[in-house]
């Protein structure tokens, strides 16, 4: 019996699990749109919205602490999750990511999801790698 066995596995360690959950986040925030596996999609929507909600309740030092520790130190996702999110979802008790079926991926059948967030800015597609792209030229010229 699996009692207490909540979450799935996707064929991985724990670290890399983890690692890819994180990874598959600070994208999402970034884009605020991603196409990936359904069950990779459906696992990613509890971790979003926890961190959305750290930022919405906990507008604090210990706040921004806790989301760079979880977030892999990126700074700039941390930014727009206190600054913008934290804001856009201010009314919103949860349910702040849907998951809606794609189509199948061509080399292997695998059911392909979009998770987006919902009330998302059409135009934030990059802007904040964008702004890690000039950062880093700017470092590379000096």
């Amino acid at each position: 019996m699996k009692h207490r066995i909540k979450k799935r596995k996707l064929s991985r360690c724990t670290e890399h699990r983890l690692s890819m959950l994180k990874n598959l986040s600070i994208s999402l925030i970034n884009h605020e749109q991603i196409i990936t596996t359904l069950p990779k999609a459906k696992e990613l929507r509890p971790y979003v919205e926890k961190f959305i909600t750290i930022a919405k309740n906990k507008n604090t030092l210990h706040g921004r602490r806790l989301l760079l520790s979880r977030l892999h130190n990126n700074k700039l996702v941390v930014d727009k999750l206190l600054n913008v999110l934290a804001s856009r979802y201010q009314d919103c008790k949860g349910g702040y990511s849907r998951v809606m079926k794609f189509s199948t991926r061509k080399g292997d059948c695998a059911s392909m999801a979009v998770i987006e967030l919902v009330n998302r800015d059409v135009t934030a597609r990059g802007k904040v790698c964008d702004k890690n792209k000039e950062e880093n030229e700017v470092a590379m010229k000096s």
